[in-house]
């Protein structure tokens, strides 16, 4: 079940975000009986459950727990939706040439020099709205609107473990090898999913993150 939560997350991608983890804070604390996961995303939490743990003799399920979602939100407190500022992140980025095929196309684009894309792109303040595609891929929003560039119109079969790209208005890091059609414009040495850790992944929706620019000598130190 998906529970729309803001109608424009493009208008206000921060309010939304905020009403979105705001929504997710409260479903989880109701621990509502049934509910097997939660999952934020752009404007909406999805909710998925098992109907045979909370069929009620006379009621649909899927009924009954819309019912009780409805009501979960509609006492969300104004506290709750404010929440607490998201932890920062720092994420290191290596912009080597070898790491970035694609940072001329973002230049070309954006008409300014690469180091100025670096620089921007090193510097902008980032929210990690969702989580998905694939495991542990983060959806940042932040990005610097003059570095908005279109996706690749020939995706790559492989994009390397840890490459940094844009794709649209967003942001983004691949946690593993996997195809991708976003714009790389460097790479990171940090691993971002781990099945052995827990939690597996470093980043979860809401977060803030920062990019820090690092040398190809950090980088391959940070691998070790």
């Amino acid at each position: 079940m998906i529970v729309r939560i803001v109608d424009d997350f493009a208008r206000d991608p921060e309010a939304s975000l905020n009403a979105v983890l705001a929504a997710l804070g409260s479903l989880e604390a109701a621990a509502i009986p049934g509910v097997t996961e939660l999952a934020p995303a752009y404007s909406t939490v999805s909710v998925f459950f098992d109907p045979a743990r909370i069929a009620a003799p006379g009621t649909n399920p899927t009924d009954w727990l819309r019912t009780r979602i409805e009501a979960v939100l509609k006492i969300r407190s104004v506290e709750n939706e404010m929440g607490n500022e998201a932890p920062l992140i720092e994420i290191p980025v290596c912009y080597d040439r070898e790491f970035a095929p694609d940072l001329d196309d973002v230049a070309r684009v954006a008409g300014l020099a690469d180091t100025e894309v670096i620089h921007r792109h090193s510097h902008g303040a980032y929210r990690v709205n969702c989580v998905g595609f694939i495991a542990g891929f983060p959806f940042l929003s932040g990005l610097p609107p003059e570095l908005a560039t279109p996706r690749r119109a020939a995706p790559r079969k492989e994009v390397p473990t840890g490459s940094v790209g844009i794709g649209g208005a967003q942001t983004g890091i691949y946690p593993r090898s996997s195809p991708g059609g976003w714009n790389l414009i460097g790479r990171t040495p940090l691993c971002l999913f781990d099945v052995q850790r827990d939690p597996p992944t470093i980043l979860k929706a809401g977060d803030r993150v920062r990019f820090r620019q690092i040398s190809r000598e950090e980088f391959e130190s940070g691998r070790k």
